[in-house]
């Protein structure tokens, strides 16, 4: 990671920190344009860049292709329906302890990991018919 955030980096983190959920790059840069120190939407998404290449936040893309962002420190994953679009958060991370074994990472140094998975919600599998899954 850099050694340092700038006073916008900050800015941006502790945005992403105290929303209640992820966030587009849209919302957070509406949000930020509503404070006493706005700033642009390209600069937005260059700064969300440099945080998830320092694995301080991470993103996701709905089906929509809309990314959404949060902090590493909140790790949430997601059911995702490919239909309406719906999410619903997991309690707890299924990979949480997971260890990549190290002749594998070949160097690699993981910042971060998400874990998605994508199908159909109740609702949408009524609609089209189908049975809903049991749990």
């Amino acid at each position: 990671m850099a050694s340092k955030l700038s006073a916008r980096q900050e800015q941006l983190l502790e945005t992403l920190r105290r929303a209640e959920h992820e966030l587009s790059g849209q919302d957070l840069h509406a949000r930020l344009r509503a404070s006493s120190t706005p700033m642009g939407l390209a600069t937005v998404y260059r700064h969300l860049r440099l945080l998830q290449q320092w694995g301080l936040v991470r993103c996701r893309h709905l089906p929509s292709g809309e990314a959404l962002f949060a902090p590493t420190e909140r790790d949430e994953h997601h059911l995702t329906c490919v239909d309406c679009g719906s999410t619903h958060r997991l309690a707890h991370c299924p990979v949480h302890q997971l260890a990549l074994p190290g002749d594998e990472l070949k160097g690699f140094l993981p910042l971060f990991h998400t874990l998605e998975f994508f199908g159909l919600c109740p609702d949408c599998q009524r609609r089209q018919g189908r049975r809903p899954s049991e749990a």
